[in-house]
């Protein structure tokens, strides 16, 4: 058998490259990068764009950074006294979104776990799907669920006046992140190598015993970032709390209690408020708002996650 001499000219004109494929890679491999820096680059613009037009409110005579943190009073329009407290909302949208979060992970995780280990592959395809059917319901069409029929099942079994409370927006977010928990958390734990369930089920480990000892711990990372997706689509969602809590600018003291969130007032009083004034820019100014609290939970998780990979 004759081996081509790799020095052949005949070989080395195949192994040369066209300068159109070198090009080619180098333009793909710059597309790439821009495609990652873009993503970084369009948060830095829509933050500054957002504070930019909040910012001279914080230079008015008529404003107060400590009110608007710290105080429950919102009354924007008040002729006599104007005040814009946001710790009423604030409150609200912490508390419908811990709500959800108690409802939705144990569980959207405990749907992951039960796709991903213990259900048969018919059976696994026909919950994926009903998952992503269930994710791709418009947030108006839950806040109309909420709105009518939640409402009247509150009343019914609550004896609470009114439906429309803190008790309806937290289960109708944690149904809107049910679905995302559950698509991240299967895939977390489909990342696991089988060589991790082998050697459980090697040493005598029960199907329980490896998803407690084995697969959660392993997959602990994804698990958390699909949690916290889960809070991301909490704090972010606007119609369907603005349709099912009842709107109501107060602190709440209980779950039957109507609440009104940070998104919610934004979304229902920016198309009113007149461009350029207080009003307007302290409406801004709750979105920076909003930024600082995801900001905070991400940071947060980042942390967590690494303590984590350190132990």
């Amino acid at each position: 058998m004759n081996i081509p001499d790799s020095t052949h000219p005949a070989c080395q004109r195949r192994h040369q490259r066209s300068p159109f494929a070198i090009g080619g890679e180098k333009a793909l491999e710059w597309l790439i990068r821009l495609s990652g820096i873009s993503a970084i680059l369009f948060v830095l613009a829509i933050f500054f764009f957002i504070f930019r037009e909040a910012l001279p409110v914080l230079f008015s005579e008529r404003f107060s950074l400590s009110q608007f943190l710290f105080s429950a009073e919102w009354y924007p329009t008040s002729s006599v006294n104007v005040r814009y407290g946001t710790l009423a909302l604030t409150l609200g949208t912490c508390a419908v979104t811990a709500l959800a979060m108690v409802i939705a992970v144990p569980f959207g995780l405990g749907g992951a776990i039960y796709i991903s280990e213990f259900s048969s592959p018919r059976a696994r395809e026909a919950l994926k799907i009903t998952i992503e059917l269930l994710a791709a319901i418009p947030s108006v069409v839950w806040g109309f669920i909420g709105l009518t029929m939640m409402s009247k099942l509150i009343v019914t079994y609550t004896g609470a006046p009114v439906g429309v409370n803190l008790l309806n927006g937290g289960i109708i977010l944690a149904l809107m992140s049910v679905p995302i928990i559950v698509s991240i958390g299967e895939d977390a734990l489909k990342a696991v190598p089988d060589s991790f369930r082998e050697a459980g089920i090697a040493m005598g480990a029960t199907k329980w015993q490896l998803v407690y000892r084995v697969l959660l711990p392993a997959a602990k990372n994804g698990l958390l970032a699909a949690v916290l997706l889960g809070v991301g689509r909490a704090v972010g969602e606007t119609m369907a709390v603005l349709m099912a809590t009842g709107h109501a600018v107060q602190i709440p003291h209980g779950i039957l209690d109507s609440v009104r969130t940070l998104t919610a007032n934004v979304a229902a009083e920016l198309g009113e408020a007149p461009v350029g004034s207080d009003h307007y820019r302290v409406l801004f100014l709750t979105g920076v708002l909003l930024f600082a609290i995801t900001f905070t939970v991400n940071i947060t998780a980042d942390f967590v996650i690494r303590g984590f990979k350190k132990k």
